[in-house]
């Protein structure tokens, strides 16, 4: 316990010269009283109540207005609390399978709908990044708190190349991951990587196998959501206004070796389950020590006692109409 201003406790010697004023004018009561009759006669001649009974008015009285003198040092307490700090990269394939329309209305558009939700039921304090990829990597939003920012570039994006560096960009993810530092302290916050793909593996350097090994070593896990069909189809231009047709179908083994063996998810997107994503993050995350001010609960405290100290007095001494 501590107090923003600790020399206005001063003021709580007052409680004790107002106990010692209580005693001394009890003193005189029973002076006074032997006066008019001697004290041995007194119980004969009126109810005397329980000692107690004639004390706790007075005394709840007291240790109210000792709160609230306690309440004006404005007194503060140290307590844990759960830190709010964590990241979640979102990652969306771009890849001209994407474009397919096997999913309504396309596996993109699905996509983007997917990790939109992810936007939405983001908890407070947690921060979010954006990685997209086709057959190369790019951090479109770099990790922020901003979630219009990563709203507008999630509905920015569009399909491109047909290639897919897939494994590329869950390192690229986890290196953002890794790059984030708390607040506080430079202890990096827990994450997670979201990652909505069509699967399969057309470009990069990196294989799946180790992407998955480095995530897990960072112990940040992969969510991998597999969007598409087995029917995916995607038509690419020729010249002389003809159209090629290639068939794209959902490869859902890379996505799913990924995610276990990072250590995270794989998920369908007919399945996809926001809230267990945060949950899984949220029991990684520790607590730490706030101070906070109980200036209220001492002067509710204070209040309240010295209430119940006047209604017993008017209650058992008649004092109340």
């Amino acid at each position: 316990m501590s107090f923003a201003a600790p020399i206005l406790l001063v003021f709580l010697l007052a409680v004790p010269l107002a106990v010692a004023g209580y005693l001394w004018l009890e003193g005189r009561h029973e002076q006074r009283a032997a006066r008019w009759a001697t004290p041995a006669l007194l119980p004969n001649i009126v109810e005397r109540p329980p000692s107690w009974r004639r004390h706790l008015p007075t005394a709840l009285l007291l240790a109210g207005v000792a709160l609230l003198l306690v309440g004006f040092a404005r007194p503060r307490t140290r307590i844990s609390v759960k830190r709010q700090e964590a990241t979640v990269v979102l990652v969306l394939d771009v890849s001209g399978s994407m474009a397919s329309k096997d999913v309504r209305p396309t596996r993109l558009g699905a996509a983007r709908e997917a990790a939109l939700r992810y936007v939405d039921k983001v908890p407070h304090g947690y921060r979010m990044a954006l990685v997209t990829f086709s057959d190369h990597t790019a951090v479109s939003v770099p990790a922020t708190h901003d979630r219009n920012a990563i709203r507008a570039a999630i509905s920015k994006t569009k399909t491109g190349p047909q290639g897919t560096a897939l494994a590329d960009a869950v390192t690229r993810a986890v290196d953002v991951g890794l790059s984030v530092k708390g607040q506080a302290t430079n202890r990096r916050p827990p994450a997670v990587v979201v990652l909505f793909s069509d699967g399969g593996q057309t470009a990069g350097r990196v294989t799946p196998k180790q992407a998955a090994a480095k995530a897990r070593k960072s112990k940040i896990p992969v969510s991998a959501v597999a969007v598409g069909t087995p029917d995916g189809i995607v038509r690419q231009p020729l010249r002389g206004g003809f159209f090629e047709r290639f068939q794209v179908p959902v490869q859902p083994a890379v996505l799913r070796t990924i995610a276990q063996g990072s250590g995270g998810r794989f998920q369908r997107l007919a399945d996809i389950d926001v809230k267990a994503t945060y949950r899984a993050l949220g029991s990684r995350l520790g607590k730490k020590n706030k101070t906070v001010e109980v200036t209220s609960a001492a002067a509710g405290g204070g209040i309240a006692l010295m209430i119940a100290g006047a209604l017993l007095s008017g209650l058992w001494f008649r004092r109340l109409p």
